[in-house]
């Protein structure tokens, strides 16, 4: 049985996965089912009274929705900041591709070089070659 706080990662990864299905189709039925997953977190948030939730997800699915449709002036400022707080690497390159973001995640300003360890072969008979 999965824990609790698996379960909402879950549905929180399922909610991120419908704002991109939605943003790359612009279809109402994808608006939709972002709306119903948003209503799904608010209510697995802690309090199952409707009327004292805090309704985080459902504003922030609302403007997001409206930032996809292009119906708000800052739209992009509202996608970038949500893209960014998208944590799987993947997910956040696929959301940007699909909103329009070109630029990338910063590059390491040096490249990554293997760690070299001069005794790693140290004790290890020599290789003979092979004859065929």
């Amino acid at each position: 049985m999965p824990k609790p706080a698996d379960g909402s990662h879950r549905l929180l990864h399922a909610w991120q996965l419908a704002l991109l299905r939605l943003a790359v189709t612009h279809d109402e039925s994808d608006r939709i089912n972002v709306a119903a997953l948003a209503a799904e977190l608010d209510r697995s948030g802690g309090r199952h009274d409707a009327s004292c939730s805090l309704h985080f997800f459902r504003r922030t699915s609302s403007r997001l929705c409206a930032a996809i449709g292009g119906q708000i002036p800052n739209a992009e400022a509202i996608l970038d900041g949500f893209c960014r707080q998208i944590e799987q690497p993947r997910l956040r390159l696929a959301f940007a591709a699909a909103i329009g973001i070109t630029r990338s995640d910063p590059v390491p300003s040096q490249p990554v070089q293997p760690k070299r360890h001069p005794g790693l072969f140290k004790g290890l008979p020599s290789r003979r070659s092979a004859s065929l």
